[in-house]
């Protein structure tokens, strides 16, 4: 009998190869195997049914089907153990290739200083990777900074990298994160930083700096300019933040009240609360 050879693809949709028969026309699995290595059989979609059908194996022999083999597309059978091991090799061993095509998300920056231009944020975080995009979030009316921005990177390595650590910026530490994260946008700072109200003028950063390191490790003092009668204190630790929450404390003889930083949503009435306990209380 003349070689035969059947088509043969690893998958329905694929570009088949071609595999030689033996002589009485039967195909020996190790044949298939030498060219789809942990193949255990062939299967075929029949032209009549269109459904799949497979191919009669014996002792290691695959046997035509009733019409011969034709010219349809044989289709290779793994063993289910074995294809599942095969495609955890290749789903890790792409990782790093898909890795580098995950698009990237924009970034939100919080805690930036009042000075903060787009520029300066450019130039910070360019030395990480290429920056697509820079955003200051500023108040419609005044123009001012609202205290956080957006960023957006090219490549996802630096987007990860930068989202692993904390970032200082023209003297502040910022938290670099996903606004679409379990957390509030917001959340961080307010778990490290606490609001300090009732200020007097006389408080200089390093007094306050000196005062609140009897709790724990301070990052960050910011006290505005122009005054006005509050400051923001950072901890590197969210539990001492969090104690000092309610909090009425005596700094240089004037009683001062901690409570959460609000950042985004609560600026207005801490500035009016401020602004009424501005002069403080003195015991």
């Amino acid at each position: 009998m003349a070689e035969v050879y059947i088509r043969v693809a690893e998958e329905e949709n694929e570009e088949p190869m071609e595999i030689p028969s033996e002589d009485d026309g039967t195909v020996l699995l190790s044949t298939v195997a030498a060219q789809f290595p942990g193949a255990c059989g062939l299967r075929f979609r029949s032209p009549v049914s269109q459904c799949m059908r497979g191919v009669r194996l014996v002792e290691g022999i695959l046997h035509a089907p009733e019409n011969g083999w034709g010219n349809l597309v044989y289709v290779v059978n793994y063993p289910k153990d074995n294809k599942r091991k095969m495609e955890e090799i290749d789903a890790a061993s792409a990782v790093k290739m898909k890795r580098g095509d995950m698009k990237t998300s924009d970034l939100i920056v919080l805690g930036l200083p009042w000075k903060t231009t787009e520029q300066d944020l450019k130039d910070y975080f360019s030395t990480f990777g290429e920056v697509i995009m820079v955003q200051v979030k500023r108040d419609v009316k005044t123009g001012n900074s609202k205290g956080f921005g957006f960023v957006r990177f090219t490549e996802y390595e630096t987007q990860d990298k930068v989202i692993s650590q904390r970032h200082m910026i023209d003297g502040r530490w910022c938290d670099c994160k996903l606004p679409n994260s379990k957390q509030g946008p917001d959340e961080p700072m307010r778990s490290r930083k606490v609001f300090v109200g009732r200020c007097t003028e006389d408080m200089t950063a390093d007094e306050l700096r000196q005062f609140f390191m009897q709790y724990g490790e301070v990052t960050d003092v910011f006290i505005p300019k122009p005054f006005r009668a509050f400051a923001f204190v950072s901890f590197a630790d969210d539990q001492v933040a969090s104690s000092l929450c309610g909090e009425d404390l005596i700094i240089k003889g004037v009683s001062v009240h901690i409570s959460n930083a609000e950042p985004k949503h609560g600026s207005r009435q801490m500035m009016e609360r401020a602004g009424r306990f501005g002069n403080g209380l003195c015991f």
